[in-house]
């Protein structure tokens, strides 16, 4: 049975895109720990990222950090943060996100949700930063 991401990047279900091109796609986190929090997610369905080749890796990588300096345009956060912790979902997926302090990575402080406008508004925001416009 295909992953919650796949069925996402496949648009079975609703996702709020920043970033799209053939090896993977950025959408934002529903439980956000701060505003931007996007995941960067490989289009091939693997569970543990030491399992991705090694230039699945390096683009994920690289899309992250652009991502990443999106954020900071947008929200000035103090760092952004990455992290891989592959606990929630069996497909790989890279965490980028505002951080101001160690506290900011605890992710039992992320939103139980967030709101879908708020989502749209933030993607847009990141795109817009990203120069891709959708």
């Amino acid at each position: 049975m295909a992953t919650i991401f796949t069925r996402i990047l496949r648009d079975d279900l609703p996702g709020h895109f920043v970033w799209r091109d053939d090896l993977c796609a950025v959408i934002l986190s529903i439980n956000p720990l701060s505003a931007g929090h996007s995941l960067v997610i490989p289009t091939v369905e693997v569970d543990h990222w030491l399992d991705l080749d090694v230039e699945t890796n390096m683009h994920l990588t690289a899309v992250a950090q652009r991502v990443g300096r999106a954020i900071m345009e947008v929200h000035r956060p103090q760092r952004v943060a990455t992290v891989v912790a592959g606990f929630e979902v069996p497909h790989v997926h890279l965490h980028v996100f505002g951080a101001d302090s160690m506290d900011d990575l605890n992710f039992a402080n992320a939103a139980a949700s967030a709101e879908q406008s708020e989502l749209a508004a933030e993607a847009a925001l990141l795109r817009a930063a990203l120069g891709q416009g959708g």
